[in-house]
């Protein structure tokens, strides 16, 4: 098994967040994603020190690092949102997120960028994005923002890598922004990421157009739609448009070394087996 390639899921806090490192050495995972807190609330109850130690001493026991760790926010966050009740909320929200990491002792926090609603127009969304972003870091340290890449559905910003680059350029702490990329996401929002020319293309375009450095991790999902379809429809590896020689292809691309390869696909049940797929697909 390769240790370069940490490759995990998006596991449950059923019992507590202390309970995820356990959930994924469960499933063989050498990396994973948690919500810190509740995933539909504004608001969460705080980490005690208790909740934070337990959790550390269960990663430790189980070989996880702060770096193999992807929390994600809370879906009620829209930080480019045009009604200020509701960014002012968002921004709240986030800064709460933020601290729940560093509680944590984690150096990442996966967020989707944000939404114009059809208010106001897409720069002006990215720029407030950026402004968000700008107002929690100065308040917090040590946890990195990562913007994730959608499929574009609705009015979702962050499904063309010139919004991610152009959120990035508001940024004034850039050692403290990142991507990841959603394989799903940007195969619907139109990167042709199933062929192996497309597969080329499209992340020298991420080079060209955000650039490499800011890659912190992917979310690995096979995709119900098809190539530009905008729409979000999580397919177990193999199963969707994106098809089996993708991940393959995947797993053994160096540029993906040593950052967290998360899965979302639709059956938990079933990550265990996926993830020693892929595994035992690295060359």
């Amino acid at each position: 098994m390769s240790t370069k390639k940490y490759i995990g899921a998006h596991v449950s806090v059923v019992g507590g967040v202390q309970n995820a490192p356990l959930a994924a050495a469960e499933i063989g995972a050498k990396a994973f994603a948690l919500f810190t807190g509740y995933s539909s609330r504004w608001n969460s109850p705080a980490i005690t020190e208790d909740i934070a130690q337990a959790f550390k001493d269960n990663c430790e026991a189980n070989g996880f690092l702060p770096a193999q760790i992807l929390p994600h926010d809370n879906f009620l966050i829209n930080l480019g949102s045009p009604d200020s009740k509701k960014l002012a909320m968002s921004r709240k929200s986030f800064l709460d997120e933020m601290r729940r990491c560093e509680a944590l002792g984690l150096t990442m926090l996966n967020f989707h960028p944000g939404s114009h609603l059809n208010e106001i127009d897409e720069d002006a969304s990215l720029d407030l994005i950026a402004e968000s972003i700008n107002i929690t870091l100065d308040k917090t340290s040590g946890v990195t923002a990562v913007l994730e890449s959608t499929a574009g559905q609705g009015t979702n910003l962050g499904w063309k890598f010139e919004h991610l680059a152009r959120i990035i350029d508001g940024v004034e702490d850039k050692s403290r922004i990142g991507v990841c990329v959603d394989t799903c996401h940007s195969h619907s929002a139109g990167y042709d990421l199933r062929s192996e020319e497309g597969y080329k293309k499209t992340w020298q375009q991420f080079d060209d157009i955000i650039g490499a450095k800011y890659l912190k991790a992917l979310h690995l999902n096979d995709n119900k739609r098809d190539l530009g379809s905008r729409i979000d429809r999580h397919e177990l590896i193999g199963k969707g448009s994106l098809g089996e020689e993708f991940f393959i292809r995947l797993v053994n691309d160096p540029r993906f070394d040593n950052m967290p390869l998360i899965l979302e696909t639709p059956d938990p049940e079933n990550w265990a087996k996926e993830i020693s797929w892929l595994y035992s697909m690295i060359k």
